[in-house]
């Protein structure tokens, strides 16, 4: 069975469908590419998966369960977290009370409690989980300094360091690597293989190809909110409906 499947999802906006039928599954272990052009339905997919749209047809499946229409939290609770495209952290908190809120989920206590250490026995484990991630995450020198003094890259760590804090099962990356240079891209490849090599299915919305080719062994490709295609890197490269949705036609990916 696999971890997560899309079955015949749309979603309209009024008089506009942003995804129309859409279906396809993520095998436990994977790192999945999702790619396609601006508005080809991406981030829509994401919202959904995570619960902050309600699909308007089709359902969403973890572990066989439908999730559609879950609350984000309930959906978050059961392991599936989303980081997003704007690197989002409390920026006047340090790197380790930025980890610190991230378990507020596993914790079962709110955020206030996690930041003011408060609630006893969950949040002296709450602090062990944050140590955990920083340190796995390669920030634990890092973890007195402010999330705002951080560089780009230690900042993306960080946003993965606090969604690894509630203990996911799945993953969801939304541009992980835009405005990166190369080696702060490369690094981020790095993290994200030992994501998922410590259990973690990843699915990761990204445009930068050599990223997405490096790191998934499956692709799927949207455009115009519909499925276009689905294949190995390799596959996904030489398709010229590929080709054609990014670039007109007549290059290669």
């Amino acid at each position: 069975m696999p971890l997560l499947e899309i079955s015949k999802l749309t979603k309209h906006f009024g008089g506009l469908t942003a995804l129309n039928d859409v279906s396809f599954s993520v095998d436990r272990g994977e790192i999945r590419g999702l790619i396609g052009p601006n508005g080809a339905g991406k981030s829509t997919m994401f919202k959904n998966i995570a619960g902050f749209y309600t699909p308007s047809a089709g359902d969403i499946l973890l572990d066989g369960e439908s999730i559609r229409g879950h609350a984000p939290h309930e959906i978050a609770g059961r392991g599936v977290v989303r980081t997003f495209q704007e690197t989002t952290l409390f920026q006047e908190l340090s790197v380790f009370q930025n980890a610190l809120v991230g378990c507020h989920l596993r914790a079962r206590t709110n955020i206030v409690s996690a930041v003011l250490g408060l609630d006893g026995a969950r949040q002296r484990a709450a602090r062990q989980k944050a140590a955990e991630v920083l340190e796995f995450m390669g920030l634990s020198e890092r973890r007195d300094q402010l999330a705002s003094e951080l560089p780009l890259g230690s900042q993306r760590a960080l946003a993965v360091a606090i969604a690894l804090a509630s203990s996911p099962r799945l993953l969801l990356m939304d541009e992980p690597f835009a405005g990166m240079n190369p080696e702060e891209t490369r690094q981020m490849m790095d993290l994200t293989r030992k994501v998922n090599d410590s259990g973690v299915t990843v699915v990761l919305v990204e445009h930068d190809m050599k990223a997405v080719m490096g790191l998934c062994r499956q692709i799927t490709v949207l455009n115009f909110g519909t499925l276009l295609t689905e294949g190995s890197p390799e596959e996904i490269r030489n398709d010229e409906r590929v080709v054609r949705a990014y670039l007109g036609g007549g290059h290669r990916l």
